[in-house]
């Protein structure tokens, strides 16, 4: 286990250096620099603010000192939200990202599971047909036309729940849906294709024939060797709702670390571009960690110390 956990911390740092790295020199090799686009300033406060923040050294040099910063947990200054540093930022819009994304995951894992499991034990019938219809609707539906579909329905014409903004839980409800609505529908194709699969193998059948009655057969037996890929999709996903998502966030007016990803990217602020893509890098590595233990946890057949089944 110690020695299991030590290659995968190994392997999150080396990933974690390259892509420090690689995004380091995306952004030197990006035409201009972050004080391009500022007008009427002269050439001279142009250089000024470029000596301020270290831009005019050595590219290497930058880059050794961007290091440094990273593993002190000091992301640098924002070029373009004066007297605010990349880490006021990301603690200010992470904690609204991450309970949106919270919602957003139990909702997609819940009813994606629910409605995979349904649509398996009654396959080919009007149950399996009906969830698979929310499946396709829930894939093909932009994020964008779901959130507005549910604003003009829920808000507009019901009045049930606020239109926008944040901080109520009323609030959240509305953007959560529209940021689960695309796992869910991903989360019970799988799930429904693993049920179908598992449910025809000879362990499911040995069950039944011990007497075994059926929930206890689908809960301890199936679900549980079902479910191994779409706690694969948790990582990626959890790493992805966790951030935000800038289309639902701005429909929403959410001031999320999604939206100041994007802004960045439109403003040019170097710093902040790097240090959004670090941080979303960490998150990445950290629940893909989680989710390797998780395999050895539900799959007792996969062993953590060696990575072989028996």
């Amino acid at each position: 286990m110690t020695r299991f956990i030590l290659r995968r911390f190994l392997f999150m740092v080396i990933s974690l250096w390259v892509i420090i790295t690689a995004t380091f020199f995306l952004m030197q090799a990006i035409p201009g620099g972050p004080f391009t686009s500022e007008k009427a300033v002269p050439d001279a406060i142009k250089k000024s603010l470029e000596a301020h923040y270290g831009l005019d050294k050595p590219v290497f040099l930058q880059y050794v000192d961007y290091l440094k910063s990273v593993a002190t947990w000091d992301l640098g200054p924002s070029f373009k939200q004066k007297s605010e540093t990349v880490n006021d930022i990301i603690n200010r819009s992470f904690p609204k990202s991450l309970v949106l994304g919270l919602e957003a995951l139990f909702l997609s894992v819940g009813m994606g599971v629910l409605f995979g499991v349904i649509a398996a034990l009654y396959h080919n019938k009007w149950q399996d047909h009906s969830a698979m219809v929310m499946a396709v609707v829930g894939i093909s539906v932009p994020s964008f036309i779901m959130a507005t579909f549910l604003q003009y329905v829920f808000a507009i014409q019901l009045g049930w729940l606020p239109i926008g903004k944040w901080g109520t839980i009323q609030q959240s409800i509305l953007p959560a849906i529209s940021l689960a609505a695309l796992p869910t529908a991903f989360i019970a194709r799988l799930t429904r294709s693993n049920m179908i699969e598992v449910m025809h193998q000879d362990y499911i059948k040995t069950a039944r024939a011990k007497g075994l009655r059926d929930n206890v057969v689908v809960v301890k037996h199936a679900i549980r060797n079902a479910i191994l890929p779409v706690i694969t999709y948790l990582g990626p996903l959890s790493a992805g709702v966790f951030t935000g998502s800038f289309i639902i966030e701005h429909i929403f007016a959410i001031p999320g670390l999604g939206k100041q990803f994007v802004l960045s990217i439109t403003n040019r602020d170097y710093t902040l571009i790097m240090g959004t893509a670090v941080f979303y890098s960490i998150l990445l590595l950290i629940t893909v960690f989680i989710v390797d233990i998780l395999y050895g946890l539900i799959d007792p057949r996969i062993k953590i110390a060696g990575g072989k089944k028996s």
